[in-house]
């Protein structure tokens, strides 16, 4: 699973002209679902996303996490994030999970951020969507399950 993880002051994903999820402050994340992941790696990628320390303490230092400042999520399904370009021009999204199994576990990802008390927004799965948000810092880390970066 891979995870691009934005502090933002507001995020929104729109389809069709529909607000389909909306937040305030907090993380927007895309989140892309390898044919290898499991519930266990979606449940220890949202463990890390809520505890991820990038928010500011009250010396400026990023020490504070979404759950310690109660912040919100907007999550993304976004698997061009498993795209692999590197021997050429198209990226190869062999790695991708296929739809059925990318939709469960982007669906357990965000049940458990709730479990952890974090509101939460969303897109809409395999839909043609706008996100719009305005990343603060500007602050945006990149998560792998398998620790390739």
């Amino acid at each position: 699973m891979r995870m691009v993880v934005q502090r933002v002051s507001r995020a929104k994903a729109t389809v069709e002209g529909r607000v389909t999820g909306e937040i305030g402050a907090g993380l927007m994340i895309l989140l892309g679902v390898g044919k290898e992941d499991s519930s266990g790696v979606a449940a220890a990628m949202s463990e890390k996303a809520s505890n991820l320390r990038i928010f500011e303490d009250e010396q400026g230092k990023m020490n504070r996490s979404l759950l310690d400042v109660k912040g919100e999520a907007l999550v993304v399904s976004q698997f061009t994030l498993y795209g692999d370009a590197r021997g050429q021009r198209r990226p190869s999204f062999i790695s991708a999970a296929p739809p059925e199994l990318a939709k469960r576990l982007y669906e357990e990802f965000c049940e458990a951020l709730r479990g952890l008390g974090v509101n939460v927004g969303t897109g809409i799965f395999q839909a043609m969507m706008s996100v719009e948000l305005v990343n603060e810092g500007p602050v945006t880390i990149l998560i792998d399950s398998d620790k390739t970066f």
